[in-house]
């Protein structure tokens, strides 16, 4: 897949290189603000095993 991506990026190795590094804080960026809102009630780290 890595591959893949590679041999479509345009530009030389530089250009190629600066692009992926976009594509791949994009692509965290993108499971910060929505991915991982999506995920939490899912997630049992939100139970307390305290009770108040």
């Amino acid at each position: 897949m890595y591959g893949w991506i590679w041999r479509h990026l345009p530009g030389p190795t530089w250009a190629r290189i600066v692009l992926s590094v976009v594509l791949a804080l994009a692509v965290v960026a993108v499971l910060f603000v929505w991915g991982f809102d999506l995920l939490a009630p899912y997630m049992p780290f939100n139970d307390g095993t305290v009770n108040e």
